[in-house]
């Protein structure tokens, strides 16, 4: 069973979440906005790396969006 966990919002133009993690038993799935500087040529369309922590693995999407899988803490 997949939980999804984001903030409940009241306008119009804030109804799109910013962020959200699912969660598949032991796994997680967050997706967010990228706001970080890349210092190095990024694929517009889907660019891989390792996270920040082990274990970690991050998708950068159209240079916009990153999506990070990881284990369940």
């Amino acid at each position: 069973m997949a939980h999804l966990n984001q903030p409940l919002h009241t306008g119009f133009f804030e109804s799109a979440p910013t962020s959200f993690l699912l969660r598949f038993g032991r796994r997680e799935l967050f997706v967010c906005r990228d706001f970080r500087k890349r210092y190095y040529h990024v694929n517009p369309v889907l660019d891989c790396s390792t996270g920040i922590e082990p274990g970690h693995i991050e998708f950068l999407l159209f240079r916009r969006w990153l999506v990070i899988l990881s284990k369940a803490r």
